[in-house]
């Protein structure tokens, strides 16, 4: 074993076992009698593999992306490496103590409050109460709920219990830390707090495998990702390769977005053109909101384009322009994207219901693709595009007259010789 390897993980499987009924029976006296009539009857068993066949190797102080649709595996992976649960095949080897954050809660007593669960949460993961100590004030700093320190945890709002369970998962020393979906929980400002403390983990040679949902930050914080669908590995490399391969497969199944509803608001009859649409015409994105439960405040609505690299290059929010809609009835909604002009290429649309959190969201609600041609009158050169992420809509002036040119002259490299 290489002394730089952190986790290392060989022909992984996890099976479950489901159970199928040939009956009808709703009630347990139906269910008694059923058996009491039919004693050597036997349910038929099959077994569900979640993963299969799974192997890859995380070095000491790299920062692994795990992506892919829900049901691809991801959670199962992550409880497989926390030994929550024992894999049904295969081998985990792991060189270091484990510090996590699977979901929301997770290591925490309600009943305590949020200095006792520091200190629960701190053991369970192995560290003595000197190492605790040492940490706990960056802890309640980080997490910032120093007032409510000595509140019962059931108390706390979702965002507070997720920003208290990251920030002790994260200061204190394990030397791998694995980070599920949660960070959704909390607001952009902590979500980006969270990134630069993974990121500073990172630095300081502790290993991170990061599953999210979010391309972007996965992309802004891994070096490699693997892609995880169906239960197995499709893809592992770069993670601008492997997010990629993700909105390949988002694109290839437009039927498979993924839903996370979690308030009484749902996102319906979503119509989104396809194209392909020129670069400077504009986007519209028609979706209904309806309730599906009593709801009485106002809430708003953001849709994000997202390009093929995986980063949120619009994030339309009616925030914004102060639109916030009744809850009371069916709301039909019409975005009409003006600027800025879009690359060509393939495009992404994610869509959200807000209020004190998100309700409801569709990631991959709907794709669009705008054509090659450029708004401009002069010729489309590569390396006048290489750095940007959208096209400006700009006009040059100068104070001497312009040279009519039958090609493109040919320059010299910057900082190179005339």
């Amino acid at each position: 074993m290489s002394s730089d390897l952190a986790i290392r993980v060989e022909g992984l499987g996890k099976a479950y076992s489901i159970r199928h009924q040939h009956n009808d029976h709703v009630t347990l006296a139906q269910v008694a009698l059923e058996k009491a009539r039919h004693p050597l009857r036997r349910s038929e068993r099959e077994d569900f593999w979640a993963l299969r066949d799974v192997s890859f190797e995380v070095n000491r102080g790299e920062v692994l992306g795990v992506i892919g649709r829900n049901g691809a595996g991801k959670s199962t992976l992550l409880k497989l490496l926390t030994r929550i649960t024992g894999p049904s095949e295969g081998r985990i080897d792991l060189w270091g103590r484990v510090g996590s954050l699977l979901e929301v809660g997770t290591g925490f007593h309600p009943e305590l409050t949020g200095r006792e669960n520091i200190y629960l949460n701190g053991s369970i993961l192995g560290m003595s109460r000197k190492e605790i100590d040492r940490q706990f004030d960056a802890i309640v700093d980080f997490a910032g709920v120093e007032n409510f320190l000595d509140t019962p945890v059931k108390r706390y709002s979702s965002g507070m219990y997720v920003r208290l369970a990251f920030a002790v998962a994260a200061h204190l020393e394990t030397e791998i830390l694995l980070v599920d979906e949660v960070l959704a929980v909390g607001d952009q400002d902590f979500q980006k707090k969270c990134l630069g403390k993974m990121h500073d983990v990172a630095v300081d040679g502790r290993t991170v495998l990061f599953v999210s949902h979010q391309i972007a930050s996965i992309t802004q914080l891994c070096d490699r990702a693997i892609l995880l669908d169906n239960g197995g590995i499709s893809f592992g490399g770069p993670v601008l390769a492997s997010a990629e391969a993700y909105n390949a497969s988002m694109r290839s199944a437009p039927a498979m977005a993924e839903r996370r509803t979690t308030g009484p608001l749902r996102i319906d009859d979503i119509d989104i053109d396809p194209g392909p649409v020129s670069a400077e015409a504009p986007k519209k994105f028609r979706f209904s909101v309806v309730p599906i439960s009593d709801f009485h405040v106002p809430y708003s609505v953001s849709a994000h384009v997202v390009d093929q690299r995986g980063m949120v290059i619009a994030q339309c929010d009616s925030r914004l322009v102060g639109l916030w809609l009744d809850p009371a009835t069916p709301q039909d909604v019409t975005l009409t994207l003006r600027q800025p002009w879009l690359l060509p290429g393939e495009y992404r649309v994610d869509l959200f219901v807000y209020s004190s959190g998100v309700i409801d969201s569709i990631q991959g609600a709907g794709h669009f693709t705008v054509g090659p041609s450029l708004p401009y009158s002069g010729a489309g050169i590569d390396e006048a595009l290489a750095l940007s992420t959208v096209l400006p809509d700009f006009l040059y002036s100068a104070s001497s007259s312009a040279v009519e040119l039958a090609s493109t002259p040919q320059h010299p490299g910057i900082g190179a010789s005339e």
